[in-house]
């Protein structure tokens, strides 16, 4: 019998603007995010500057609900900015505007561990910026959902301590509540996990995978993160040294095995196939972007499903909009089980909140417990 769930859910009132203050040592990309940012009904510029120290400085005088801070700039750049912009303002949210440089990525992965709430990634030249419809769109979407989730509950973002604190230990329930139907387990065990992860999804991934080292033993692991590529190639890296087992990008037409780690490559699709000795293999593909992103979590768990059936396990961690969702009913549809990460550890809690109240899963659960979860499972107690 279906249980149900009942779980908080935002109230998305914007009766003020979010203010925005934006970081960057280019005016011509100033100029460029402040007139998107000014375009928008529910937005407002508060202060356009050109270091990390005048961002410093200037923090309670303009007092930002969001900051959009450029990586690198003279004087203080944005990863020496970062903990003491959050050390006067603990509820900030920073967002990191970098370039798709291995060392900026690198950077931003950094950032997101000593507490800023994403990434943006911006093109290197001017001209691509400011002709970017993917990067305006992506810039725009995470300021209006995270400054939204800033104004829900700002008094209870930030926990009474000095020190720079990432968004997940930020983030805290609210007071309306959502109900949604769950569904039994398979009362098969999983031969498969298939992770999907947007917004918050890489410092999720960081605390998931240094603790399913049974599961990994036992089966493969794929993982969808919405990135750009090189960001893959260092979110690889980072994972496999928390977990202390390799995980690295996918190749095409590479076998999955047990023990494997497999994450998307940045700006293809990653899906599962038989090969001609009926064992499962890697198929990336060069289609046009799903929802609106490439990496999309949707194609690999539809072909889950038709690789593992009743035995494949997908988990939706943290993210913004809904991709994911056609690929769980997938999954579903074949007998197998979703997980979703509840909304008072997300980052953002669209991806999982959309897998939720489509009636897709089988447990909706805070990041803290999910790992144990998902080890008992393999190991076949479905309790």
């Amino acid at each position: 019998m279906s249980n149900v769930l009942t779980a908080a859910r935002p109230s998305i009132a914007v009766d003020c603007p979010i203010r925005v203050m934006i970081v960057d040592d280019a005016i011509v990309v100033r100029r460029l995010l402040s007139r998107w940012i000014g375009a928008e009904p529910d937005m407002i510029v508060t202060a356009c500057l050109r270091t990390g120290r005048q961002a410093v400085d200037q923090i309670e005088e303009c007092d930002p609900d969001v900051v959009v801070l450029d990586v690198d700039m003279p004087e203080l750049d944005g990863i020496s900015a970062l903990p003491l912009l959050l050390r006067k303002r603990r509820d900030l949210v920073v967002i990191m505007a970098s370039t798709l440089t291995r060392r900026s990525a690198e950077v931003s992965l950094r950032a997101l561990s000593l507490g800023a709430a994403d990434y943006v990634p911006k093109p290197e030249a001017v001209l691509d910026a400011a002709t970017s419809v993917t990067f305006q769109r992506e810039l725009i979407d995470k300021i209006r959902y995270l400054g939204r989730r800033r104004r829900i509950h700002p008094e209870k973002i930030a926990p009474a301590t000095s020190r720079p604190v990432s968004i997940l230990e930020r983030a805290t329930p609210h007071a309306e509540v959502d109900s949604f139907r769950l569904r039994p387990f398979a009362s098969s065990i999983p031969r498969a996990l298939l992770i999907g992860s947007s917004t918050g999804g890489p410092q999720a991934l960081n605390s998931l995978v240094g603790q399913i080292g049974i599961t990994m033993e036992r089966a493969p692991v794929l993982i969808t993160q919405h990135m750009p590529p090189t960001f893959t190639t260092v979110l690889a890296e980072h994972l496999t040294r928390v977990s202390g087992r390799s995980v690295r990008e996918a190749e095409h037409d590479e076998p999955v095995v047990a023990g494997g780690v497999y994450l998307a490559p940045g700006g293809r699709h990653m899906r599962v196939k038989r090969g001609r000795d009926g064992l499962p293999t890697i198929a990336l593909g060069d289609d046009p972007p799903i929802n609106f992103c490439k990496p999309s979590v949707d194609p690999m768990l539809s072909a889950g499903a038709e690789v593992w059936g009743a035995s494949g396990l997908a988990l939706i961690l943290t993210g913004m909009g809904a991709d994911g969702t056609r690929g769980a009913a997938d999954i579903a549809t074949a007998g197998g089980s979703v997980i979703a990460q509840d909304e008072a550890s997300s980052v953002v809690w669209g991806m999982p909140r959309s897998v939720a109240r489509a009636g897709l899963c089988s447990a909706v659960l805070p990041l803290s417990e999910i790992a144990a979860k998902i080890n008992r499972l393999f190991a076949g107690d479905r309790s």
